[in-house]
Formats: structure tokens, C-alpha cells, sequence
């Protein structure tokens, strides 16, 4: 698909029409330019989109694709209209109108997720768990563990961090996280300040030529990211999980948004209703 650029035109933050959007576009080995117009909230700016999606048009001598989450219909008609030369795929025609037809009623047409931020209680949630992770990250703090959903135990660079804020930012999930270290395999067991939570460690692992690739990008040549100690690490680490019965998963062929599925489902399950 050379030559194709792909907008997510959103009244709000653009994260639902992009996920929808990428979703779908999965499906297609190609890579199209990607353009965002977040914050399209007036007939209007809704316009000057128009004008930048038909000089792309133009320019290219192709459509572009245009995936749109526009509540108000005044602002949806200058994208979904004859004037705008690219093909729109609209969330709110495909999705919400049919669904207002099932249910016999009339959706409330929010702009955004959240209505109003500062009240939303799953918001604040979400901000505490983020919190939450970013001063337990790297086993910087050992207290409040009871507080934890969840803590992540593994080598260094297996994972462990942006797995724990994807949890935090999405799913409202407190995510500790604690690195596994030489001095922790001499020992032969988990550090003392994780034994009384056991039930909620989760373990990553990874192969160990990966996990010396990623080593090497951070610190060239040290012993740290040589392929002998990265197999001695993850060997060791995959032990103690065994002999702690903890649950682990290998991160590396899954993406963050797998390892979380997997998580949820195994500790928390009731994060995956939502």
C-alpha cells in the first residue's frame, strides 16, 4: 500500500478511532503514513480537516482512509459529506446508531471517554495505579506491596516495566515489578520482601539471545548483556519461579497488550470485564 496515508479524526483523544483503526489494518501487510486530528470538536477544525484529507487525495492520487469518532453529527456530516474526498469509516454510523435501534433508545453521544475527568471514578483509578507502578517500578520500594494487584518478577529487560504501566494506564491495575538478580540465585530463593505475597507475583521470562540483544543496545560488551550470563539468568530465574509456583510467560514473541491479557486473566479476572 505505497503512497496511502490512513487519519484518525477524533472529537476527543483519537486513541478509540486509532485502536479500531490499527486493528484493522492488521490485516493488510502494509504500512500506510498515518496522520492524527485529535481534539476535532467544531464544525469548523472539522473543515480544515477536510481541506488537509482532499490535498492528500491530490497529492497522492488516491483516497485516504478515514476511520472518525465524531459524536456530534453537525461536525460528522462535514467528514461523512460529499466535499470530503476520502473514504470514511464512521465508529458512530457503524456501531452506535445500529445499537440505538436495538436498545430503542438514544446514546448520549459523550464526546471522549470520560465526560468529566476530575469526577470520573475509574479516571482516578487509573491515575493512582499509575502512581502506584511508577514508585514500585524496578523494586525501588518494597512498601505498600499489600496494596499491589499484581507484582512482576523477572530478569532485568525481560519486560517487567512497560508491562506494568500498559497495566496501570489501561486496566487501573497497581502493577509492582522486581527485578531478579545474581545475588537473589545464590540465595535459591525469592527476596524476603516477596514471600508473604507470593499468590500475586507473575513471572516473565524471555530467551536469552533476545534478552542479550537488548542488553547489548543498553550497556556494548558487558558482562551484563554476554549471551553465557543472559542463559545463567534465565535459567535461574525460571527455576525459582517453578520452585515458588509462580505462573510466568515468555515475553518474547507476545506484545505488551498479550502479556496483559494473560495476567489479568490469571490474577485478575474480573479486569477483563469492562
Amino acid at each position: 500500500m505505497p503512497n496511502r496515508t490512513v487519519f484518525f479524526v477524533s472529537d476527543g483523544t483519537g486513541i478509540t478511532a486509532e485502536t479500531f483503526g490499527n486493528s484493522i489494518l492488521a490485516q493488510f501487510s502494509a504500512k500506510p503514513r498515518h496522520i492524527r486530528r485529535p481534539f476535532i470538536d467544531t464544525a469548523e477544525k472539522a473543515a480544515k480537516v477536510v481541506s488537509e484529507i482532499n490535498a492528500t487525495a491530490d497529492g497522492e492520487g488516491r483516497r485516504p482512509i478515514v476511520f472518525i469518532t465524531l459524536a456530534n453529527e453537525a461536525i460528522r456530516e462535514v467528514l461523512t459529506g460529499p466535499e470530503c474526498k476520502g473514504m470514511v469509516m464512521d465508529m458512530f454510523k457503524a456501531f452506535v446508531e445500529p445499537l440505538e435501534a436495538e436498545f430503542g433508545m438514544k446514546s448520549n453521544h459523550r464526546v471522549g471517554r470520560f465526560s468529566d475527568a476530575a469526577k470520573s471514578e475509574e479516571y482516578n483509578d487509573r491515575i493512582e495505579a499509575i502512581n502506584f507502578s511508577l514508585a514500585h517500578d524496578d523494586g525501588q520500594s518494597a512498601k505498600n506491596l499489600e496494596a499491589a494487584d499484581v507484582i512482576l518478577v523477572g530478569v532485568s529487560r525481560s519486560g517487567k516495566t512497560p508491562t506494568s504501566l500498559y497495566l496501570a494506564m489501561q486496566h487501573g491495575i497497581k502493577a509492582a515489578n522486581y527485578p531478579l538478580i545474581p545475588e537473589d540465585f545464590e540465595r535459591a530463593h525469592l527476596p524476603s520482601s516477596l514471600a508473604p505475597h507470593k499468590r500475586k507475583c507473575f513471572g516473565l521470562t524471555i530467551d536469552p539471545a533476545r534478552l542479550s540483544q537488548i542488553r547489548n543496545e543498553r550497556r556494548p560488551g558487558s558482562k551484563y548483556a554476554a549471551i553465557e550470563n543472559c542463559r545463567y539468568e534465565v535459567r535461574e530465574a525460571e527455576q525459582m519461579m517453578k520452585r515458588s509456583s509462580i505462573a510466568w510467560l515468555s515475553s518474547t514473541h507476545k506484545s505488551i497488550e498479550e502479556i496483559a491479557t494473560t495476567i489479568l486473566r490469571d490474577i485478575r479476572p474480573d479486569r477483563l470485564i469492562y
